[in-house]
């Protein structure tokens, strides 16, 4: 009886259990909406569709059968299906694991060759994104590089020294190579404002010709060769296999981990580093709070070339040996967009440096195989970053909710036509502001 009357009591009210499902509902998609790694995974997504487009309009099979597609069109789908499964199973072959190889050694050996090209990446990457982090855009990854790498090699083949402690005398050249470069920009803005884009932008073209230059002169090369480049590195100075001569994984892969951990900590759990993301949000409050701006300013650009610099080291060090005039590449420009990838954070930067090095290492044997044009990664990266920086459009093209948590078909019928035309026109959020910065102070 005293059940029954406790049941009769307590009747179920649907429409309050509904209510609190769909507020559920609500926040989860909000969170959604929000989330910068969801935007950053979609981008990638993406970029393999454009590429898979691509790929097949370069594909003479699949152009042929589009002669006859509305005859047969079975034909183009299945030859448009088997041009895109050989194009990225190479892609990952080339950058994860060999499923083909015929020995266990050559199956691993693309990991290994992702993580030699991730180096430099991750190391640049990450002096990169510190700048982001900070609120300033050190757009001069290119010569701190080269200046770095210039550095390094001139103590890897100009001194004797023992083994280990030359390594790390060459490596200790190229963080100060890079320091002195960026420190030109941080020191220029910190005592006259002047804009760091430009700036460093300016000391990209200076170190190109300066490297130029230094090649030309015999006291730098130290060889009798009349091509543009200096000796090699001593043995004693080159970073060491870790798998043996088989490979070429050196111990920049375990430099790369170190600076990425190094990096979390200065972010993350300094005091140097809250200053950063504290001059990053909001300058002048910064300084009300009594930061020093000016030596923020100048330390934030000094230690990101440090880490740029030290990304040329590990490279020249661990796989070129030698100083040529493209030593850097197009790894400062990378860097850029493994920053913006990685949201400027330490673990992001490192696993986006892993993701473009699998990129060029896959890129190579995709091409070998399957005569897909290994320009294609080049826009793959164009676009990663295009989407990195315009969350809306990620968002628009998935049908995800806006940051308000509010799905878009449903704002529109709720808020009538008005809405639909600010929908179209999405404000900017602090997000989306943040990656037009070229991922400015994180969230």
């Amino acid at each position: 009886m005293s059940e029954k009357t406790t049941t009769s009591q307590t009747p179920e009210d649907p429409s309050g259990a509904l209510q609190e499902a769909e507020g559920r509902l609500h926040h989860a998609l909000r969170e959604l909406g929000q989330s910068n790694w969801l935007i950053s995974a979609l981008a990638v997504v993406v970029a393999l569709a454009v590429g898979a487009v691509l790929i097949l309009a370069a594909n003479p099979q699949v152009q042929a059968t589009l002669g006859y597609f509305f005859a047969r069109p079975t034909d183009f789908f299945a030859t448009s299906f088997q041009v895109l499964r050989d194009a990225y199973s190479a892609l990952f072959r080339g950058a994860v694991f060999d499923w083909n190889a015929t020995t266990l050694q050559r199956s691993v050996r693309p990991l290994t060759e992702t993580m030699v090209n991730a180096v430099p990446l991750i190391l640049a990457g990450l002096g990169i994104a510190i700048g982001f982090r900070s609120g300033m855009l050190n757009i001069g990854g290119q010569g701190q590089i080269i200046l770095g790498a210039s550095f390094a090699g001139f103590i890897g083949y100009s001194f004797g020294l023992p083994l280990g402690a030359h390594m790390l005398l060459a490596l200790a050249g190229g963080l100060l190579g890079g320091a002195i470069w960026g420190g030109i920009a941080g020191v220029l803005k910190a005592r006259t404002g002047a804009n760091e884009v430009i700036v460093t932008i300016m000391l990209n073209n200076i170190a190109i010709f300066l490297l130029a230059w230094l090649l030309r002169q015999q006291w730098f090369t130290q060889t009798g060769s009349a091509q543009p480049q200096t000796a090699a590195v001593e043995d004693t100075a080159r970073l060491f296999s870790l798998l043996g001569g088989s490979f070429r994984l050196h111990a920049g892969i375990l430099v790369a981990v170190l600076a990425t951990i190094f990096v979390w900590w200065l972010m993350e759990r300094s005091t140097l580093g809250f200053e950063f993301r504290a001059i990053g949000e909001n300058p002048e409050a910064a300084r009300t709070a009594g930061v020093s701006v000016v030596k923020a300013t100048a330390l934030v650009l000094i230690i990101g070339g440090a880490l740029c610099g030290l990304g040329g080291a590990a490279h020249l060090l661990g796989t070129e040996y030698r100083l040529t005039a493209g030593i850097a590449g197009t790894i400062g420009f990378d860097a850029i967009t493994v920053a913006l990838l990685g949201r400027s954070r330490p673990l992001g930067t490192f696993l986006a440096g892993l993701l473009f090095g699998g990129l060029k290492a896959g890129g190579v044997l995709m091409q070998a195989q399957t005569g897909t044009p290994i320009d294609i990664v080049l826009v793959l990266q164009s676009v990663i970053v295009l989407l990195i920086a315009a969350p809306p459009l990620v968002r628009a093209i998935f049908f995800l909710p806006r940051p308000d948590g509010k799905p878009r078909r449903l704002r529109a019928r709720t808020a009538g036509s008005g809405s639909a035309g600010d929908d179209d026109g999405e404000q900017p959020t602090k997000d989306t502001t943040a990656a037009s910065q070229a991922g400015g102070s994180s969230r």
